[in-house]
């Protein structure tokens, strides 16, 4: 069965940078979306950035310009290179993987991880 992981979080001083990881495991063949949501104490799941299997990406407006995400789809990997850091980035941050290609039986449609916490402070 797919799963989805990710790493890379850790605490920071303000300006500093994290880059985080995510892993879509199962059938090879399978094909995925990925996004990343974040979560503050208090606070809703907000969306972060995604990019599609064709390579397009977004992201929202409180990380743009700061924050890049990329993809290997021959590993199903997505990286989240997050720079000048701010308080207010703090929270826990979920990968989520969306099924592009592939049959949902082996592959899953809808995935999160069980997040990555990013403390940063002043």
């Amino acid at each position: 069965q797919v799963q989805v992981m990710e790493s890379g979080g850790g605490s920071v001083q303000a300006g500093g940078s994290l880059r985080l990881f995510c892993a879509a495991s199962g059938y090879p063949y399978c094909k995925y979306d990925m996004s990343w949501y974040r979560q503050a104490p208090g606070k809703e799941r907000e969306f972060v950035s995604g990019i599609v299997s064709a390579g397009s990406t977004s992201y929202a407006d409180s990380v743009k310009d700061r924050f890049t995400i990329s993809q290997d789809n021959v590993n199903n990997t997505a990286y989240l290179q997050m720079n000048s850091l701010k308080p207010e980035d703090t929270a826990m941050y979920y990968c989520k993987a969306a099924l592009h290609f592939g049959v949902v039986a082996l592959c899953g449609d809808n995935r999160w991880g069980q997040g990555t916490q990013v403390t940063v402070s002043s």
